[in-house]
């Protein structure tokens, strides 16, 4: 998934507009031209490589690079890029006209074409699809006759908020005026689509078509994915190597053995307990960058143990239980920073954030943290779990988080970890509603706003709600601050709902994180993006 500016206007306003806009960046000076073929650690995605249905960080890495919609994000600002889109213009913040370039073309050697954007936004909404990332055209008009409530059957196939009208251009009407609408669609869900994804969805997935920098040659499931520069790509993401492997790694220790020995390029998975010596065994070759990404730990209040309305003092006092500081120090070596809200610092002001907004209950104070538990009834059984994935080397901070709770309880086995093999398998019992207590979870933002840490995890319908959490005051304060006239009306609101998840509690902000990778000396121009992803196309071999 993905990640705009809004020119403001009485009339038919241009939302984005070309010369506004800064061309895509990489560090290192002009490009010299292809090299060789990047190797990058890569881990197995939870979904078959679906727009639609992927929304983790595995999944995203091959379609936006295989992909490129209306917009990208500059790796290095995240401000937004016109790519496909020749314009963007709105007269009410509602009605919004699209025009997008022509002669783009996929793969495959088909037309780009309005329809292409049209029919893959109807394809994901459609319920009988069952993509996970449905809610994501929640303002679209018709979306409800598309994706009914649970239990009951779409009475339309297609939006009628979307009309193509040319090859070119199209219109999508929203239910509300939602004045940053348009700063969303560089999110790999409003890709366009070709033909001969519709005629074979699943067989797609598979060989996946795309018209972005890079084309996949050759895809052995859970094991290796090999991409080439794609010759006919329009867009400003120019490949500057042959090409990126993918390799998968279940172990990060043994990715980060590879990364030393020069086998692998590029490793975005470094283990944790490498961090303190990685800069000096790498010879310097260590990213360390701000990113929009915040770890949390999340609760399922579908689950009866959790629901109770008592239980948010509960998970007040673990918040409280939580020694942020400390683990962020010794255990996580300085590539974290206590977090203090539920959005992230790199937003700032304008994006919506706000330090310290969570108040006290993201502060460490054990004493005050047990009277919360105890006056909550304490913990459910008498103890929690944390579930984690062992492939994305997170028992080390798991442990320190549960160590911290123990001590504040006085307890040592009030808190324990409980190990999930692989990342595919802890995010299918997530979405799955499977879980019977607290889970690591990490989201990193698909565009800079507020608006994305907020109403896709916290909304009753929103795609990402993994703890099933349901507040109407939550989901009104949202659907307020998406039709405020300006950014500044927006984030006051979108700030506001905050304020309810420091009451309710659903997931405990634990901090930000940064972008972390290493690389070897065969490469150059290593970057990351400030959606912790490495900018593939920009590395030289």
């Amino acid at each position: 998934m993905r990640r705009g500016t809004r020119v403001r206007g009485a009339t038919a306003m241009a939302v984005m507009t070309a010369a506004a806009l800064p061309t895509a960046s990489c560090s290192g000076g002009a490009p010299s031209g292809p090299g060789g073929v990047v190797t990058a650690v890569w881990g197995v995605p939870q979904n078959p490589l679906l727009p639609g249905d992927t929304n983790e960080s595995n999944g995203n890495k091959v379609l936006g690079s295989i992909l490129t919609g209306l917009l990208s994000y500059d790796p290095t600002t995240s401000a937004p890029v016109y790519e496909n889109a020749a314009s963007i213009t709105t007269a009410d913040q509602q009605h919004f006209t699209i025009r997008i370039k022509p002669g783009w073309t996929f793969s495959d050697g088909t037309a780009v074409s309005a329809a292409s954007y049209v029919d893959a936004w109807n394809y994901t909404a459609l319920a009988t699809h069952r993509q996970l990332n449905s809610a994501y055209f929640h303002y679209v008009q018709g979306y409800g006759a598309v994706a009914p409530a649970p239990g009951e059957k779409p009475t339309a196939a297609t939006m009628s908020g979307l009309r193509v009208l040319d090859a070119t251009t199209f219109t999508v009407a929203l239910t509300q005026k939602f004045s940053t609408w348009p700063q969303t669609l560089g999110d790999t869900v409003y890709a366009p689509l070709p033909a001969s994804f519709f005629k074979d969805p699943q067989g797609w997935a598979k060989h996946p078509v795309g018209d972005g920098p890079y084309e996949i040659s050759s895809y052995s499931v859970n094991k290796e994915l090999d991409l080439v520069p794609y010759p006919g790509y329009r867009g400003l993401q120019k490949p500057q190597n042959k090409g990126v492997t993918l390799k998968v790694y279940a172990d990060p220790a043994s990715a980060y053995a590879d990364l030393r020995s020069g086998t692998v390029d590029v490793d975005d998975t470094l283990p944790l307990t490498e961090l303190a010596n990685a800069q000096r065994d790498l010879a310097g070759r260590l990213l360390v960058s701000p990113a929009g990404t915040l770890s949390h730990l999340v609760f399922p209040l579908y689950d009866r143990n959790w629901s109770a309305a008592r239980s948010a003092q509960v998970r007040q006092g673990i918040s409280m239980a939580i020694d942020r500081p400390l683990i962020s120090a010794t255990i996580l070596h300085g590539t974290v920073s206590p977090a203090s809200d539920w959005t992230a610092p790199v937003l700032g002001a304008s994006g919506g954030y706000r330090a310290g907004l969570c108040g006290v209950y993201c502060s460490y104070d054990p004493v005050a943290a047990r009277k919360l538990i105890e006056a909550g009834g304490g913990l459910p059984g008498g103890s929690m779990t944390i579930s984690y994935n062992v492939d994305g080397g997170n028992r080390p901070w798991v442990d320190a988080v549960c160590n911290s709770i123990n001590r504040a309880l006085g307890n040592d086995r009030a808190c324990v970890g409980n190990p999930i093999a692989t990342f595919p398998t802890l995010r299918n019992m997530i979405v799955g509603k499977q879980m019977t207590s607290a889970f690591r979870s990490a989201t990193s933002m698909d565009y800079p706003l507020a608006q994305f840490f907020l109403q896709p995890l916290y909304t009753t319908t929103g795609a990402l709600n993994d703890p099933g959490y349901r507040n109407p005051a939550f989901d009104q304060l949202v659907d307020q601050a998406n039709a405020a006239p300006d950014r500044a009306a927006a984030n006051a609101l979108f700030q506001q709902a905050e304020q309810l998840l420091v009451a309710d509690m659903p997931a405990i902000p634990l901090w930000y994180q940064d972008s972390v990778a290493g690389y070897s000396a065969a490469v150059s121009h290593v970057q990351m993006d400030g959606f912790r992803t490495p900018v593939y196309y920009a590395i030289r071999k």
